[in-house]
């Protein structure tokens, strides 16, 4: 077995690395990796884990979109750990007339990430339910939380389907999530629990709900920049706008302007809110409406769109386009407006798989939190909007629009990066950040994740539902930036018309990991400023 590193702030390894957030989850990952699990068996173990060591920026009760490069396939696909709306008609009617509310069991969706870690176990895993939910076990039965014991004895009553179910490790590790959901004849103790818990706190999701909620893996949506695949979730997540963002970015030497300089800044900050406004124009959940993914990733919409960036005066005006008739600006939809949990998750192995998730949740606390189970619940629900005819708008059985946002990269059909970014509407800024220092200026992940980063709120907020966007509107022509930026880049931003705010903190919290092929080594990093771990494994 491999010995493993210390566990800091970044690695280096050939045969295996994890970054995320609690320092113990990323040891519950190489644990796994050590024992001979692949990088699907080591994020399902994270994640897990992640749910104790940062408990309230994620739970089992929430999401984990996750994206995996498949070795054996040489494919890169999208598991869609998201929940969805209640499939009652009549809890829908209650949105659309009062609101999703805050802070109330009503903005939970049907909880997502049991079987996300399962489907992925599954899928593309080796190992068992129990030994990847062996080290969550051992935290939990360490903690001192009220909810500690209580979701220890959930995790067991699944191990415990699983032992007891004949057939293959894929059949069994179906039974322990099936007796989480009350699916498939098994014991539906648990849900009978949570929808107890659901009821009493006033919820609508009920055993109906849980056992409906299936794991879509779907195809990324993809775009080349550079020479490399970017690829993102599709756009029930906020993750195609970066994709957008790039294809204008294409057009400009960001190389030549220089890193951090004025011009560089400004050109990505003008790019990615041109893309956030069609983000906040179309995005929704693919299965219930038609995305033009085509037409906003397309030549023809890259170019009208890419000379609205002006590169003297910062835009304060949102202005999604006008995709389906092919024209620069939505007639109705610019508008000049007034003056927001999450983890993170990447893992690569040996064999060459390698993972990025998101998981979050936003959990609110009360007293007895999660009831019986030990399962809390999280908001996404306010990722939706009760606006009428609106592709985010609520549904029966509908996936939120999330903001949770993986991203893999490759070069030559092989994976090179692995991004994972907590921080709302700020995770696809800060990953373009990651990927334009890696991609433009060759930084390594351990530069690349402590350099200044920025970020603008000149977007709709991804977790307010008011039907009426404009008012969601964060800041027009807004922009934060680290405060060791050269104090003459600040003067010239501001000249430009950008609203400037600079800080010491952390601008979101990324984790990255680099590939070097040629050499078989692994480079990961999470930004310490911002609470992220990694570690590897050591040579043989």
């Amino acid at each position: 077995m491999p010995d493993t590193q210390e566990i800091g702030w970044k690695a280096v390894s050939k045969t295996g690395v994890v970054a995320a957030g609690g320092a113990k989850a990323v040891e519950a990952g190489i644990e796994i990796l050590a024992a001979g699990g692949n990088a699907a068996d080591a994020a399902a173990g994270t994640i897990l884990a992640l749910n104790v060591t940062d408990h309230g920026a994620c739970s089992i009760g929430g999401e984990v979109p996750l994206l995996i490069f498949d070795a054996e396939k040489q494919e890169v696909k999208s598991v869609s750990g998201q929940g969805r709306a209640p499939l009652s008609q009549t809890a829908i009617n209650w949105y659309m007339e009062n609101g999703i509310p805050e802070r109330d069991i009503k903005m939970a969706p049907v909880p997502s990430v049991v079987d996300l870690c399962t489907t992925t176990l599954k899928r593309y895993g080796t190992k068992t339910f129990e030994d990847i939910v062996t080290p969550t076990l051992a935290l939990l039965d360490a903690g001192a939380a009220e909810w500690h014991p209580k979701l220890a004895v959930t995790l067991r009553r699944m191990v415990e389907e699983e032992q007891k179910t004949s057939g293959s490790r894929e059949q069994k590790v179906q039974a322990a999530s099936d007796r989480f959901y009350g699916r498939n004849g098994t014991r539906s103790d648990i849900a009978d629990a949570l929808e107890t818990f659901y009821i009493e706190k006033g919820g609508f999701l009920r055993k109906r709900d849980l056992a409906a909620h299936v794991t879509l893996i779907e195809d990324p949506v993809t775009v080349d920049y550079r020479g490399y695949t970017v690829c993102k979730c599709g756009p029930w997540t906020q993750g195609p706008y970066l994709c957008q963002a790039l294809r204008l970015l294409e057009g400009f030497d960001l190389k030549g302007m220089g890193h951090f300089s004025a011009d560089y800044v400004h050109v990505v900050t003008e790019a990615l809110k041109l893309a956030m406004a069609d983000r906040d124009a179309y995005y929704g959940d693919p299965e219930f409406v038609d995305v033009p993914l085509s037409g906003l990733l397309s030549d023809a919409y890259t170019e009208i769109r890419r000379p609205l960036i002006d590169m003297k005066i910062a835009s304060h005006e949102a202005r999604p386009g006008d995709v389906d008739n092919m024209k620069p600006l939505k007639a109705d939809g610019v508008f000049r407006p007034g003056v927001g949990g999450t983890t993170t998750c990447v893992v690569a192995d040996r064999w060459g798989n390698v993972v990025a998730a998101t998981p979050s949740a936003n959990v609110y606390h009360e007293e007895g939190i999660g009831g019986p189970t030990g399962v809390s619940y999280g908001n996404r629900l306010r990722s939706l909007n009760t606006t009428p005819g609106h592709p985010n708008c609520i549904q029966p059985g509908k996936r939120p629009r999330i903001t949770l946002t993986p991203t893999l990269v490759l070069k030559d059909g092989a994976p090179i990066l692995a991004i994972s970014v907590a921080g709302g509407d700020l995770q696809d800024q800060a990953t373009m950040n990651l990927l334009l220092d890696f991609i433009e200026f060759g930084m390594q992940p351990e530069d690349a994740v402590t350099v200044p980063r920025f970020a603008t709120a000149h977007h709709q907020d991804s977790f307010d539902p008011n039907p009426n966007r404009v008012q969601t509107f964060g800041q027009a022509g807004s922009l934060t930036l680290n405060d060791s930026v050269s104090e003459g880049v600040q003067q010239e931003l501001a000249r430009r018309g950008h609203h400037l705010k600079a800080q010491a903190s952390a601008i979101a919290a990324p984790v990255m990991l680099y590939i070097e092929e040629d050499k078989g080594i692994f480079y990961a990093a999470g930004d310490p400023a911002a609470g992220r771990h990694a570690a590897g494994l050591a040579e043989e």
